[in-house]
């Protein structure tokens, strides 16, 4: 592919020396529009001196655009933090310049002229308040010349020169993790590699569960207990590694990515919550993956309204509970031991407040009776992707649960104690949509080298490098902001925000990852057996679960507002 140094100034030159200098002025402009934004959002949703959910609800598109453009600012912040961190260490190389230029110039210039909150929702400034007065504080030399000659046709080929150079290399440039981080990495790599990307499309083909020896396998190399307390027999590492650990395993298949997340959810629930009696029983099991857990929260005419749920939980006259009612979307529900369950205890509530968790338990099932447990049934939902775990239907008619597994021991604390998990969710699914993406990054790469056109590879068509370039960059946008989001939680701080922003950022680019990857393989990707197709539906969920985007975006503007 030809490289015309001339089209794309900043690759060459002076300008390259102070690549950092000018994305580092860049910041405090960008900073300012999201100020004003806030400001004008403020004024809009504000009634008798606070913030109306009911104003924020009726102005929508304005806050969920806020939340959007929050986001990106953090995402800048975070790639600027990574270039002098990978600067000072002197391995700050070329393809790390060019990923950090490409998203300087690709952001910046969506801040001013449009968001893509989806492929058919574009949010632009001025549908948040701002006029065209307001806007030109983005019109600083810096800013000019990143938007002009940061992400251009020239940069993003020669990047996929690179990337093709350095095919060998596990991420397409330095993450800035440290050593240790890289070494488990490298690891999971391996492990994704040999074991699950062999089979990977063969399960979800054919819509098996994904094999018990895989699970095994996992329990022995401590991905249930990872972030468990060593004193509870987890390995007691951070949510980083977390986060490395998810984007690896699900780079091979998400439904192995997220076999993780069951046990962490029900274990930060019981870390935040639960007694002691309850931690020392069940944290050793769920960290040895004795105990396989599955959360039950949703059901089917509540979906993300939590605090109207209906099932309910009464109290015997030996201190037991009975539980009645119906769930939905329930992940790997039939081969585990305990459901984590939120149910209404206080039948005179009609909101949150009325909601207990409980640590139910159940006989797993196989294929041929998949809820042998009595008091409980279910059924299969056929789903589109993400199958490797199945998703289930349930139905509770007095389902017993001992009146020692009430989370905490107290009614009323359910809500409280399931948003204490969210964070940690919410960061781990953006570290699984990093996986994602860098999956179909894979595929779509190897694909646009092996197919011939016209006398040439793929790959060496512009258009085709430069979709392959801009799922580099913003795999590296987003994994950027998964990992702060963590940092913040590994050092005991607030980052519901973060963490939001980082799974709003990171399902939309699993996704144009994988659309672009199957826009790649052209008719082929359309064909089953390709696994882009495969990887499309798996992505697709991303959006919706842990927190469909509209919600997502809705809890981050809440905050911003706060």
């Amino acid at each position: 592919m030809a490289h015309d140094g001339q089209s794309a100034p900043l690759l060459h030159g002076t300008l390259l020396d102070n690549l950092t200098d000018l994305t580092g002025a860049a910041i405090a402009p960008a900073e300012a529009i999201l100020e004003t934004a806030k400001a004008h959002l403020r004024d809009l949703v504000t009634i008798d001196g606070r913030v109306s959910g009911a104003a924020v609800e009726a102005h929508q598109t304005a806050a969920h655009g806020l939340a959007w453009l929050a986001t990106y600012v953090e995402s800048l912040r975070q790639m600027q933090k990574w270039a002098e961190r990978l600067t000072e260490e002197g391995a700050f190389g070329e393809v790390e310049q060019l990923i950090h230029q490409i998203a300087f110039g690709e952001y910046l210039w969506q801040l001013y002229g449009g968001i893509p909150m989806n492929q058919g929702e574009m949010l632009r400034l001025q549908d948040i308040g701002l006029n065209q007065d307001e806007m030109q504080v983005m019109m600083t030399p810096e800013i000019m010349t990143l938007t002009q000659n940061g992400n251009t046709q020239a940069a993003r080929v020669r990047l996929v020169e690179l990337m093709q150079e350095r095919a060998a290399e596990i991420t397409v440039g330095k993450t800035g993790l440290d050593e240790e981080l890289e070494m488990i990495r490298e690891q999971f790599r391996r492990y994704a590699l040999e074991r699950v990307e062999p089979d990977a499309h063969e399960w979800h083909l054919k819509d098996e569960l994904i094999p018990m020896e895989i699970i095994d396998e996992l329990s022995e190399m401590g991905v249930f207990g990872l972030t468990i307390p060593e004193e509870y027999g987890g390995l007691g590492m951070s949510k980083a590694s977390m986060c490395v650990v998810s984007e690896e395993l699900s780079r091979g298949y998400i439904g192995v990515g997220s076999l993780g997340t069951r046990s962490e959810i029900a274990a930060e629930l019981i870390i935040a919550g639960g007694t002691d009696e309850q931690k020392a029983k069940w944290l050793p099991k769920l960290a040895s993956g004795e105990t396989l857990p599955t959360a039950v929260f949703t059901e089917p005419n509540t979906g993300s309204d939590l605090g109207s749920l209906r099932t309910r939980a009464v109290k015997d006259e030996n201190g037991d509970w009975k539980i009645t009612g119906n769930k939905t979307w329930i992940t790997h529900a039939s081969r585990t031991h305990m459901m984590t369950v939120l149910a209404r205890s206080k039948p005179d509530t009609t909101d949150h407040r009325g909601l207990s968790m409980f640590l139910a338990e159940k006989i797993p099932g196989d294929c041929a009776n998949p809820f042998p447990t009595e008091g409980m049934s279910g059924g299969e939902i056929e789903v589109l992707g993400y199958r490797g775990m199945k998703e289930y239907e349930l139905a509770f008619d007095n389902f017993h649960v001992k009146g020692e597994n009430l989370l905490g021991g107290e009614e009323g604390k359910g809500f409280k104690q399931l948003m204490e998990t969210f964070e940690s969710a919410r960061i781990q699914t953006a570290a699984r949509a990093v996986g994602v993406a860098q999956s179909a990054l894979d595929v779509s790469m190897q694909y646009a080298i092996d197919r011939k056109q016209f006398g040439k590879s793929l790959i060496e068509f512009p258009r085709v490098a430069s979709k392959l370039a801009m799922m580099a960059v913003e795999i590296m946008v987003t994994r950027q902001l998964t990992y702060f989001s963590a940092f913040e939680k590994d050092n005991g701080r607030r980052c519901d925000l973060e963490a939001g922003m980082a799974k709003l950022l990171g399902a939309r680019v699993a996704w144009a990852a994988a659309d672009n990857g199957l826009q790649i393989h052209g008719g082929n990707g359309f064909a089953l057996e390709y696994k882009i197709s495969r990887i499309l539906c798996d992505a697709r969920i991303l959006n919706i679960f842990e927190g469909a985007a509209e919600i997502q975006a809705q809890v981050v503007a809440r905050r911003l507002l706060a």
